[in-house]
């Protein structure tokens, strides 16, 4: 995806951009911003074009940094082009730590253009106290955009991003925050909310399972549903306490049969289709969580992956049969190599022996 956007953020960018800033601010050198820009621009990365495009743009704007980023704020305009904004957050991030005011209102202004999801987090990792606070005030702001700024640029890991270490050591203050924005009438900011508790989620996963709970009690739909997607990684882990909270939790009271594995020795770049039976032995009815656990061969030993498979209510002495078609394909995130697979079967997070299947050459 970055290879592809970065195709697209070619010199037009840079000169659609000189054309904005003209537009609001006759001075502006636009040839010489042009010629700094362009000297190198080829082999640079998406995010290192945006931050040449930054450096650029401090080169021959005003050197007054309030005055310089109001320009850019009043050229910005909106664009089919994703990311087209990403040199003007980055100007922010990189040159505007020492002007928070300035620099918390161009940001507010921007992230309803683009995204100030990644400019702000320098901002947390330099002013925290008062970049938290002024989230804070954010969380009630009209904007949608700019209430999903107040989940989203504090995720711990959020992709493309450094990390925020200190919240992943202590995501209290992120926390309360999600508290301000759980019952946002945006999905587009619900959504961001859970991603937010999911990445917490990986750190600490007995803290958000606690708050999920929590989050139920007399909960909306719309807020079941944040916790649902919240806990879509600990439940792929089968974590006990997410599993819990959606109520699959405890052992199950089950047998696992009628194993298949069709072909029994697939081709790498073919496919093999698993099948199996999970029967209740209980009088009563179960809630189950049934999940396939393939344990590929690795170069060097082998990789466990977790495929979802249905979450069930199990009546009294029912068998129910499960299939999965797992793919061989070459992929560039996963490579195949020949040898023995185990399979598991995770039920309610409870691991149990199902087989195995041989991938030849």
């Amino acid at each position: 995806m970055a290879d592809t956007l970065k195709s697209r953020f070619g010199p037009a960018v840079p000169r659609e951009i000189a054309r904005n800033i003209a537009s609001v601010y006759r001075d502006f050198p636009s040839e010489e911003f042009l010629r700094d820009v362009l000297a190198g621009y080829g082999p640079l990365s998406l995010t290192g074009r945006g931050f040449h495009i930054a450096a650029a743009l401090r080169k021959h704007l005003p050197q007054d940094y309030p005055r310089a980023v109001g320009l850019l704020v009043k050229s910005a305009r909106e664009n089919d082009l994703p990311f087209f904004l990403m040199p003007h957050l980055a100007f922010v991030a990189k040159y505007g730590l020492d002007h928070f005011e300035e620099s918390m209102r161009a940001q507010h202004a921007l992230t309803q253009l683009f995204t100030a999801e990644f400019s702000i987090r320098a901002f947390l990792e330099k002013h925290p106290q008062k970049t938290l606070a002024r989230l804070r005030e954010w969380a009630t702001d009209p904007s949608p955009h700019v209430r999903r700024l107040v989940s989203e640029g504090t995720r711990p890991r959020l992709p493309w991003a450094q990390r925020l270490r200190a919240f992943q050591k202590d995501p209290r203050p992120v926390i309360e925050l999600l508290e301000l924005l759980k019952d946002d009438p945006e999905i587009y900011v619900r959504r961001s909310v859970a991603n937010n508790l999911n990445d917490i989620g990986k750190d600490h996963p007995e803290l958000v399972a606690t708050l999920a709970r929590r989050w139920l009690r007399d909960a909306t739909p719309e807020r079941q549903w944040i916790v649902r997607h919240a806990l879509r990684s600990a439940v792929k882990r089968a974590e006990a306490g997410a599993l819990k909270v959606l109520g699959y939790g405890g052992k199950v009271d089950v047998s696992v049969g009628g194993f298949s594995a069709t072909p029994r020795s697939p081709k790498i770049g073919g496919s093999v289709v698993v099948r199996f039976d999970v029967t209740s032995k209980s009088a009563r009815r179960q809630r189950v969580m049934v999940d396939l656990v393939v344990h590929f061969v690795k170069s060097r030993g082998t990789g466990a992956k977790t495929f979802k498979l249905k979450a069930v209510d199990l009546a009294p002495r029912a068998k129910m049969t499960f299939s999965k078609k797992i793919a061989l394909t070459q992929l560039t995130t996963r490579k195949h190599y020949a040898g023995v697979h185990r399979l598991e079967v995770l039920l309610n997070g409870e691991r149990r022996k199902l087989g195995t299947f041989l991938i030849c050459r």
